[in-house]
């Protein structure tokens, strides 16, 4: 119901993947007049594999996540994410508020055991195909045990998503030498180095784009700087580029030479193939759209929900925490505490 257009787009991208693939079922939860609104249009009511699960509320895009846990216990946010936690649906898929829906994905799942702080990742295309990216936004600070475990969950991520065999792990830093960066990056850094993880030592922002790591380790407040300077950079880029090509006749002729290499290159960077990011750590499968969100790109979020169901991502975290993290940590793990 929520992000920039809510069911106009939400339901067309799900009947898509109804048509897509006939191994999916899917949950739409929201008010129900507008949804059946929305399927009338498309011609498409009663469908076999989709069901209409009803809510009174709506968390607004503006609205503090405290106040949206506290005061929409109707809201189709939370309604979704009670779905999964009931076993009813295998993965939440949201427009929506990324502090309402990350405080009530918290609030009512819990954390895995063991996992100190869930995490949102996704992937960015580089030049070796993509690289997945964590955290984006969920902690604004982190310890270095968190940033340890935030790198055992992109790896799994990366493995079982990306199909890279033995994901190869960067700590973001100001620098790639061993003295760069603060305490707790060096204490992260340390940690690292002593796992089992394929760890490359530190990265510098640049190589989120180079291909030198399959997974890319910052706090919050980092990674969503970084995530909202590179999708401005490519809009600016991209708004030169169509400027300069409009220059003059000579210049359209141009253009229109390399168009099919400028549609080459637009598909491999379009931004709507890599929208969906994951709230790892949880109890349960949360997957983020963005709110601006078109029908292509929320039909990718749908995919990347249905392939973490697939995959079992929540429970090979556990594995992998329980593996990495030894001693207190291990018993913590052991007990769910």
């Amino acid at each position: 119901m929520s992000g920039d257009h809510g069911p106009q787009v939400c339901v067309p991208a799900a009947l898509m993947l109804l048509r897509e693939r006939e191994d999916l079922n899917l949950i739409l939860v929201g008010i129900p007049d507008d949804i059946t609104a929305c399927l009338r249009a498309q011609g498409c009511e009663g469908h076999p594999r989709l069901a209409v699960h009803p809510a009174t509320q709506v968390v607004a895009m503006d609205e503090a996540p405290r106040e949206a846990l506290r005061r929409k216990k109707d809201s189709s946010l939370r309604q979704c994410i009670e779905l999964v936690k009931a076993g009813r649906a295998a993965a939440c898929v949201s427009a929506g508020n990324t502090g309402a829906l990350m405080a009530t994905a918290h609030f009512v799942l819990k954390p895995l055991p063991g996992v100190e702080r869930p995490a949102i990742v996704s992937a960015l295309p580089s030049a070796g195909g993509h690289t997945h990216v964590l955290d984006l936004g969920a902690n604004a600070a982190c310890t270095a045990q968190q940033l340890f475990q935030f790198g055992i969950m992109g790896a799994v991520v990366a493995a079982d998503l990306g199909a890279v065999e033995r994901p190869r792990v960067g700590l973001l830093n100001i620098g790639e030498e061993d003295i760069k960066g603060h305490e707790t990056v060096q204490a992260a850094h340390r940690l690292f180095s002593a796992s089992a993880l394929h760890y490359v030592g530190f990265v510098e922002g640049d190589d989120i784009f180079t291909g030198e790591a399959d997974v890319v380790v910052t706090d919050g407040f980092t990674g969503n700087v970084a995530l909202k300077t590179i999708e401005g950079t490519a809009r600016m880029i991209g708004a030169a580029m169509r400027e300069e090509f409009s220059r003059g006749l000579g210049r359209k002729l141009m253009a229109a030479a390399a168009r099919p290499a400028l549609m080459a290159l637009k598909h491999r960077l379009d931004p709507r193939r890599y929208n969906g990011a994951s709230m790892v750590g949880l109890n349960g499968i949360v997957i983020k759209s963005h709110g601006g969100a078109d029908q292509t790109a929320f039909a990718h979020a749908i995919r990347t929900a249905a392939r973490e169901a697939a995959r079992g991502v929540p429970a090979r975290i556990v594995e992998e925490i329980a593996r990495e993290c030894r001693g207190g940590d291990t018993q913590r793990v052991q007990t769910g505490r």
